[in-house]
């Protein structure tokens, strides 16, 4: 397993943390905020269905998914969010996106802009990194919830183009499209999964080692912290025995 898909585990873990403070409810309440004004049905909105499911992973109360809802489709005041996606190089050359959900883009900009240059990086212009990654499905099932074989025929049957196992996790990687296929399939065969996201895969890896390794955790660790920001991709990649020593 890679460096880089050792921190989405240890990222997952933290989530996992983070949801029983309460942390990751702001984030999930954004995210349905912004699906929704795709249309609130979550049936005929793929990205709504996976955020929903992300709230019912979290104990999220009924009623403020609702809202959130309500929020988005305009039913209710307050869903002026703005998704914006923000570009720049952290230490040793990794590039990095930053995917936010903010009320105030003026202040979010200042605010990463800010994080970026105390961590060793820089922001970049727009489009100055992201041709550096594929715009995927990552779907991630428990280990011992599936075999390989198992998987195999569910997804690729469904149209997921890559099955991996990434410590104790199966991560099956598909088109954008193909997401809400894989996620029925999955269902249909009883088969669970932790997370569902359409996201960004970096198509090759940057080595760090040394100060540019535990810098460039740092760098991640502060962005994930910004109350604005829903997801840091980035292509760096580190020695699995190195990460766990930087992560403790």
């Amino acid at each position: 397993m890679s460096g880089h898909s050792k921190w989405a585990t240890i990222k997952h873990k933290k989530a996992a943390l983070d949801a029983k403070r309460g942390k990751s409810f702001t984030r999930i309440i954004k995210e349905i905020t912004i699906a929704a004004r795709s249309g609130g049905d979550p049936d005929g909105n793929p990205r709504l269905r996976t955020a929903i499911l992300a709230a019912k992973a979290v104990s999220m109360p009924s009623d403020n998914i609702k809202k959130a809802i309500m929020r988005g489709t305009g039913e209710l005041e307050g869903g002026q969010i703005e998704e914006v996606m923000f570009e720049g190089y952290g230490p040793g050359g990794a590039a990095v996106l930053v995917n936010v959900a903010t009320d105030n883009r003026n202040r979010t900009v200042s605010d990463i802009r800010h994080v970026f240059s105390k961590n060793g990086g820089n922001m970049g212009e727009q489009g100055s990194v992201a041709w550096m990654f594929e715009r995927k499905s990552q779907i991630y099932v428990p280990a011992e919830k599936a075999s390989e074989d198992q998987l195999m025929n569910v997804a690729l049957e469904a149209g997921a183009d890559d099955l991996r196992q990434e410590g104790e996790r199966w991560e099956i990687l598909s088109a954008p499209e193909a997401h809400e296929a894989v996620l029925k399939a999955l269902d249909a065969n009883h088969i669970p999964h932790e997370d569902a996201s359409i996201g960004f895969v970096p198509k090759n890896l940057v080595r760090l080692e040394g100060k540019h390794a535990s810098a460039m955790l740092r760098l991640s660790e502060a962005l994930e912290e910004h109350e604005d920001v829903q997801n840091v991709y980035s292509n760096f990649d580190i020695d699995e025995k190195e990460m766990e020593a930087l992560a403790q």
